[in-house]
């Protein structure tokens, strides 16, 4: 008599668990044949308030105990990794561990994107212990996971490199200038509407985000008109300075022209905010 191994009945626990649940809220599930390892299980279309939306991820499902680890689950990537990477519907891994009778949740396609970018290439997807997915947190996941699939589209494809690269998330408000130096060196200019401030992100600084305003951009030589550039630093310092500078970060003369250019095309977004 041909029996199910365990480690099967186990994977379709895990589909089902995951399939009860998205149905539940009329989410569209289809699953992928089983015959070939092609490191995707489901398709899930989403719906809202009922009806059908264009927005579609693929889902690597695994089942059991044997997934679990001290932060809390991990799913290999081993060959998937270019499809999980680079394919046109992004891929979430979901974790059913039969003891605590839960699933857990991870942007796969995110995950991997944002470590090549550090240069690192994972060979494991890791899923937080707190990454619960049930009915009190089924919304939060699709509105993530919907938010996500949208970054793939138009100008928000863009932001969403850009921050998958710089390891920030971007609202679709924010405005995001990108520029790459002569010494391939990429910076991001971030302001969001509303706020005095704009954000500096620099890979030669590790793109820690840099808090920077008009004020404390100092070039030497004279400023362009329109803005107080340079306005935070005393005058002597400001005429006698041999070199471009951003708060405390040294700029060369393209850097600073261009974060010149940034501020005066963002100049508008800083109007009425509130001054501390």
């Amino acid at each position: 008599m041909t029996t199910i191994p365990s480690g099967r009945r186990m994977e379709l626990a895990a589909v089902n668990a995951l399939r009860t649940l998205l149905q539940s809220r009329d989410h569209v599930v289809e699953e992928i044949s089983g015959q070939n390892d092609y490191g995707e299980d489901l398709f899930v279309t989403f719906a809202d308030a009922g009806r059908v939306t264009n927005d579609v991820i693929k889902v690597q499902v695994k089942g059991g105990s044997s997934w679990r680890r001290s932060y809390g689950y991990a799913v290999p990537v081993r060959q998937h990794y270019e499809t999980w990477a680079n394919g046109n519907v992004p891929v979430f891994c979901v974790v059913f561990d039969p003891d605590t009778e839960r699933l857990y949740w991870a942007n796969a396609t995110e995950q991997l994107r944002r470590e090549r970018h550090k240069g690192r290439r994972l060979r494991t997807i890791r899923l937080p212990a707190a990454a619960i997915l049930d009915p009190s947190t089924l919304a939060s996941f699709v509105d993530k996971a919907r938010a996500y699939v949208g970054g793939y589209r138009g100008r928000n494809a863009v932001l969403a490199h850009l921050g998958e690269m710089a390891g920030v998330t971007f609202d679709r408000s924010d405005h995001v200038l990108h520029w790459i130096n002569e010494f391939d060196e990429q910076l991001i200019f971030w302001q969001r509407p509303g706020e005095l401030h704009a954000t500096l992100l620099h890979s030669d600084l590790q793109w820690v985000p840099q808090p920077i305003t008009p004020g404390g951009l100092l070039i030497p030589g004279g400023s362009p008109q329109g803005l107080d550039f340079g306005g935070d630093f005393p005058e002597d310092l400001r005429r006698n300075l041999p070199f471009p500078v951003i708060g405390r970060v040294i700029l060369n003369m393209p850097e600073a022209l261009w974060l010149a250019s940034c501020f005066s095309a963002t100049e508008w977004a800083r109007r009425g905010a509130a001054v501390g």
